[in-house]
């Protein structure tokens, strides 16, 4: 019988905004838990730390954050390679307590506002103004 690979990653969307998460999941790792973060990068978003728990012993094995920000939501994965995928499960779920205790319910997104589309062109703005324009003094 073979044993069940330990490198998963563990993923779930949070509606908390992008820089919520970031700072929160930074502050978790270093205050909280005081694992030492070994490279951050909130613009390709990730966290890099190691960790020690009692399934490691005296090692220290890298972990990682990852976050992906999309519409209305933030993809958030850890992966724990040492560990099993249940120990990362309840570091996401602490992330969230974190969260919420840090920032109180997620923000309301309105799914109805959406930002108007960029215009393709420049010309097709000028196009669509000169149609709003009132007429010049000859009528056109």
């Amino acid at each position: 019988m073979l044993a069940a690979s330990a490198s998963a990653k563990v993923g779930q969307e949070s509606p908390y905004t992008y820089e919520q998460i970031f700072g929160t999941a930074l502050r978790l790792l270093r205050v909280d838990l005081d694992f030492k973060v070994t490279e951050k990068d909130a613009d390709w978003g990730y966290l890099l730390f190691e960790y020690q728990s009692s399934e490691t012993g005296k090692r220290r094995p890298r972990g990682a954050f990852q976050f992906v920000r999309a519409e209305d939501k933030v993809h958030v994965w850890l992966e724990l390679p040492s560990l099993p995928a249940q120990q990362e499960s309840a570091m996401l779920r602490r992330l969230t307590r974190k969260l919420e205790e840090e920032h109180g319910a997620p923000p309301r997104r309105d799914p109805a506002r959406k930002e108007a589309p960029a215009r393709e062109s420049r010309g097709e703005a000028e196009r669509e103004g000169a149609k709003d324009a009132p007429p010049g003094p000859h009528g056109h």
